[in-house]
């Protein structure tokens, strides 16, 4: 059975790099009917908080991540490791490292000096007796020969045996080192695929060997392109990317995330637009591309417009209530009439790009009074067209049945009767009713408002309060 994991290191929010990494593991343990298992790697205790877990597991929660096992943390685990860094010493595949953090940067500083790799001498490697003093434990690799890695996205990347040095698997302070805990994990856990970034291709030589060391068959490694900015940088804030979260906040759904999280490094023909069960149905990793993906914003906000638009109005509305309370143009305890608010999403949710924007439109449908915007009102409110607002507002109040047939009949009487263009009585109501110069059909707008509120609102203009 395929067994993937993602373990993300709480020294941060959950961001695009880390929940594309996540996805693609998630896509695959799913696609082929396998185990997604979370594990969080906070052995750095100086940089790993409880606040990040709780925002990475919101964040997974959120995007729909769902996990069969865990999560996992590794400061639970330290015993483990601690088992197998000593069978490794035991059997004369580790050694004791006496060396102190200060020798080891005092080395390092020189070797750089002079053109070398700061690489650490093995000079603890020889020393037979154990001495009475604090030590660490590191790995002996191989001094000779090459490693290669078969990577699945990747192809053959080869490595010299030489170049890789004797890394330390348990501190002096008896902590674990990430690149153990990693193998120790993996196979614990049964992992049968390694998915991940492409810049921890570095680490995979060092970990098969000690998978080897372990009398372990490592898993299969795919490693992931980077996502990259625009001008072909590291991605970061400054390109607009932010954490998983900070797009929930935003108004995006999480249907859109996942969607634009995809097509970073991954391609299906010229499909753009995919559900989440078209994306478990067609994943995989021969489609994962070997070149740096490109973090696109505007992409994704076209994403997020294009998913809103195929959301049904019921969840779209259980979407939007947060948005409206917090902008204030619904109260909590406030109910709204799930069918009249359906009607005035469907009016508006071609229009909107993120669930901000549509409560931001909703309040002309939702509040009694609203600001017009100071530009539309020079141009529209005015003295040429108050006898306009008023015509309209009589006839209107006489209206029994308050639909958009009856009120389109209205605004086509006024207009041939006074020898008007359409837009000379639209717009002055338009503005009226919502505030500003574009909106949906004038006829379905006023009819969602509903006669009360049109009246007052129109009333309001007309007496200039």
């Amino acid at each position: 059975m395929v067994r993937v994991r993602f373990a993300p290191s709480p020294t941060g929010h959950l961001h695009i790099g880390g929940a594309r990494t996540a996805l693609f593991n998630w896509l695959f343990a799913r696609h082929h009917n396998g185990k997604f298992i979370l594990r969080i790697e906070d052995t750095d205790r100086s940089r790993s908080t409880e606040e990040y877990i709780e925002s990475i597991i919101e964040a997974m929660q959120w995007l729909g991540l769902d996990w069969d096992e865990g999560p996992f943390r590794q400061t639970d685990r330290i015993e483990i490791y601690r088992k197998y860094a000593y069978r490794l010493l035991n059997e004369n595949k580790a050694y004791r490292c006496y060396c102190t953090p200060e020798e080891l940067e005092e080395r390092r500083q020189k070797a750089m000096k002079e053109g070398k790799p700061p690489r650490y001498d093995r000079r603890c490697r020889q020393i037979g007796e154990v001495l009475d003093k604090p030590f660490a434990i590191r790995f002996k690799m191989p001094l000779e020969g090459e490693t290669v890695v078969d990577d699945l996205v990747k192809g053959k990347v080869i490595f010299k045996n030489s170049e890789i040095e004797d890394l330390v698997i348990l501190r002096s302070d008896g902590t674990p080192t990430y690149n153990f805990c990693v193998v120790v994990d993996d196979f614990e856990m049964r992992i049968t695929h390694v998915i991940r970034g492409e810049d921890h291709l570095n680490n995979t030589p060092k970990q098969i060997h000690i998978y080897h060391a372990l009398g372990i068959n490592p898993p299969q490694f795919a490693h992931i392109p980077m996502i990259l900015g625009a001008d072909k940088a590291r991605l970061s804030k400054r390109h607009g990317a932010t954490s998983i979260l900070t797009y929930r906040d935003e108004g995006y759904l999480p249907e859109a995330l996942i969607n634009f999280l995809a097509r970073l490094g991954w391609s299906y023909g010229d499909k753009e637009i995919f559900t989440r069960q078209e994306l478990i149905e067609y994943f995989n990793l021969e489609q994962v591309g070997k070149a740096n993906a490109i973090f696109n914003a505007e992409k994704l906000l076209w994403l997020n417009s294009e998913h809103i638009k195929l959301t049904p109005e019921e969840r779209l509305f259980e979407l939007v209530k947060p948005f409206l309370i917090k902008e204030g143009y619904l109260k909590e305890v406030e109910i709204l009439d799930i069918n009249w608010a359906c009607k005035a999403i469907k009016s508006l949710k071609e229009r909107c790009r993120t669930l901000k924007e549509l409560a931001h439109a909703m309040r002309y449908y939702i509040l009694d009074y609203i600001e017009i915007d100071p530009k539309a009102r020079e141009k529209y409110i005015n003295s040429d067209t108050i006898p306009i607002l008023r015509e309209v507002t009589e006839r209107l109040s006489k209206v029994e049945d308050f639909t958009q047939d009856n009120i389109e009949k209205i605004f086509m009487d006024i207009v041939n009767e006074k020898g008007l263009k359409l837009g000379q009585v639209a717009q002055p109501v338009r503005v009226a009713i919502t505030g500003n110069t574009v909106s949906p059909s004038i006829y379905e707008v006023l009819e969602i408002v509903g006669k009360e509120k049109v009246i007052k609102r129109l009333r309001r203009i007309i007496d200039g309060t």
